[in-house]
């Protein structure tokens, strides 16, 4: 690696997302990462991405990715699987030789090598499930492994009170749930893999993972990512080697209410005061 590639191993890594459900990755990283400098932004003025237009979540990724690279970051992680589904090749075509990392392909790629059966559910927004990000990236692996996909709205407003654990819960998971894995569906034809296809949901997976039981693994997409993030900048020479890592919070709205709901994801509180506004 050049002196040059050297000293950009010191530089953060940006990591978006439409508001605050990409902090699941942002914390993934964190944890893969200890040394390494974050700036997250949270688009929260147009939350969610899942509603938009494709053109409008290209326009929307641009913008933000080009206030991360105005920050001298050394790679991007796309925290949406919105913006990960749609506008990857964009932003990698349009910030070439920058790293450009989503969520799906890391996702798929665990799911396919968990599973024995060959048999793969994925829970996401009805974005993500009608747009198919997953399946594609799943059939491009192995075409022959059959792919259910269940839309889970309710967890998406669940995870942003903070109502992770309890009986409505229970409840949600049980009728989101019961079209993979319920008594109705042949023992032969349960999936043997659960996908959490959307940053919202990693705070459900011990629930998850205890209502299916021993007989299915549960792929949580932002530790999938981190971890191919991870080996990315090592394979590359990027990794930062010394020093404490940290972290610099961007939002486009709503500092207060992003540093309320952001403890559910991240795993601790934050200063609304430390949380920068910006206009992309």
């Amino acid at each position: 690696m050049s002196q040059a590639g050297q000293r950009d191993a010191d530089a953060p890594i940006g990591v978006f997302d439409s508001g605050v459900g990409g902090l699941t990755v942002l914390r993934a990283l964190r944890t893969a990462l200890p040394r390494e400098r974050f700036v997250y932004l949270g688009d929260t003025a147009r939350v969610p991405y899942g509603s938009k237009s494709p053109e409008s979540v290209v326009r929307y990724s641009l913008q933000a990715t080009g206030t991360l690279v105005a920050c001298g970051v050394k790679a991007v992680v796309i925290a949406c699987n919105t913006a990960s589904a749609i506008a990857l090749e964009p932003l990698r075509a349009a910030h070439a030789p920058l790293p450009v990392h989503g969520v799906i392909g890391p996702g798929a790629r665990a799911a396919v090598a968990a599973s024995r059966a060959r048999r793969i559910a994925v829970i996401a927004t009805e974005g993500t499930v009608r747009g198919g990000a997953y399946q594609r990236a799943i059939h491009a692996l192995d075409p022959g492994i059959v792919v259910r996909q269940q839309a889970c709205a309710l967890l998406v407003a669940l995870a942003e009170e903070g109502w992770t654990t309890g009986q409505v819960v229970e409840d949600v998971l049980e009728r989101y749930l019961e079209p993979l894995f319920g008594t109705a569906v042949a023992a032969g034809e349960r999936p043997d893999t659960i996908v959490l296809g959307c940053t919202h949901f990693p705070p459900f997976a011990a629930a998850i993972a205890a209502r299916l039981g021993e007989g299915a693994t549960v792929v949580d997409s932002a530790a999938t990512t981190a971890s191919e993030v991870a080996s990315a900048l090592a394979v590359a020479g990027l990794a930062r080697r010394s020093g404490e890592g940290g972290t610099r919070f961007l939002v486009t709205d709503g500092p207060e209410r992003f540093a309320r709901v952001a403890g559910v994801f991240l795993g601790q509180p934050l200063d609304p005061a430390a949380i920068e506004t910006v206009d992309l």
